[in-house]
């Protein structure tokens, strides 16, 4: 078996330990400074402002290419819903209204001719 002060795996996870530990160290000194919420708060802000300029500058390209921004293509989803409701609504009420008129109605929805045609009786003749 090897020697663990000579075995090359050992000292190298060592090192790699030590770093890490110091790495660790450094970080948490740092994070707990004032300064570095500060900077920390000023890149957020620098970020969302950057994304606000993005969103303002995509809008008038669409615009200037004649195309419909997010807020409008969502706009018009909503309205079609709502159009897609008062649809149902619609057809509801219709074949409600159908229902109570006794006009039966197909499979598919549209009213079927009255059954006027008589079995025969038993005699025979059909009335």
């Amino acid at each position: 078996m090897t020697d663990k002060t000579n075995d090359p795996v050992a000292m190298w996870q060592k090192m790699v330990g030590e770093m890490e530990k110091g790495f660790n160290s450094f970080a948490n000194q740092a994070m707990s400074s004032p300064e570095f919420s500060q900077a920390v708060n000023r890149a957020g802000g620098v970020a969302a402002g950057a994304q606000k300029q993005l969103g303002e500058l995509m809008e008038k390209y669409l615009v200037s290419m004649n195309l419909p921004s997010r807020e409008q293509v969502t706009g018009l989803a909503e309205r079609l819903q709502s159009v897609e409701a008062q649809i149902g609504e619609i057809k509801s009420m219709l074949s409600q209204m159908a229902a109570n008129s006794g006009i039966s109605q197909g499979s598919d929805g549209t009213p079927r001719p009255p059954r006027t045609k008589r079995p025969p009786s038993e005699g025979g003749d059909q009335a």
